[in-house]
């Protein structure tokens, strides 16, 4: 994949079903956010943890996968609540790119991870 600057980056692909967002590099799992869409009206697509396997730090890929996740969030008109470290933190950075959640919806979003400790 290329970005808007002609970089290469990872594959990125949504396992909706598994709530992953995956980075592949060479066909092979090189990061993930672990996330859910909330339950409720609005609705909004819910970062828990991202992750990027050993051997493939430094390489731009959490960045890659936390904005693909705003961008996914974006193309369905559906905020996101960053309850990742990381994923906060990147939208601090990126404010153009990653709209702040309603602190309700962040309310929300603990209560119903808190009903779901799998996603810890």
């Amino acid at each position: 994949m290329t970005d808007q600057t002609g970089r290469t980056g990872p594959d990125i692909r949504d396992d909706r079903a598994a709530g992953r967002l995956v980075a592949y590099e060479n066909g092979a799992a090189a990061g993930v956010v672990v996330y859910f869409v909330m339950d409720g009206s609005p609705a909004a697509l819910v970062a828990v943890h991202t992750v990027v396997e050993q051997g493939h730090e430094g390489k731009g890929i959490a960045g890659s996968l936390v904005g693909e996740f705003y961008a996914m969030a974006g193309r369905e008109g559906v905020p996101v609540v960053p309850l990742c470290p990381y994923a906060a933190k990147w939208a601090s950075r990126h404010p153009d790119e990653a709209p702040e959640a309603p602190a309700e919806l962040v309310e929300r979003a603990k209560e119903q991870l808190a009903s779901r400790p799998e996603l810890y």
